[in-house]
């Protein structure tokens, strides 16, 4: 599929117009025409400012969803609960003054740390 027919097959998928796009990517109107009709090949900027426009990653502007196929990346785990716990705020506390000590003051945390484990 030629990249002008395909900008215009996402554009109508979004229902968005020619004058949509140019307020959208600052590209005159009849730029964006022109690119679709395929006049003009656009430049690699002008692709990108194309797919941010259509709120799309580049890629998509190559290929479909049907032609891809997509890595079995297991998703993050989100939070079940909204609200923080006393616990949650206290290691929040404690990470950001942890991320504030030198590697030496780092490692004897460390090693109070083990110890006390051990004794438990």
């Amino acid at each position: 599929m030629v990249i002008g027919e395909r900008l215009k097959v996402l554009r109508e998928q979004r229902n968005l117009s020619q004058g949509d796009v140019e307020k959208r990517t600052g590209l005159l109107r009849c730029y964006v025409s022109r690119v679709e009709s395929g006049h003009t090949v656009p430049s690699v900027r002008t692709l990108e400012k194309m797919a941010r426009a259509l709120q799309i990653p580049m890629y998509r502007l190559f290929t479909d969803d049907a032609h891809i196929k997509k890595p079995d990346i297991p998703q993050p785990k989100t939070p079940t609960r909204a609200v923080t716990t006393k616990q949650d705020r206290e290691i929040q506390s404690f990470a950001k003054l942890f991320s504030r000590m030198d590697d030496k003051k780092r490692e004897l945390l460390f090693h109070v740390a083990s110890k006390m484990a051990n004794r438990a």
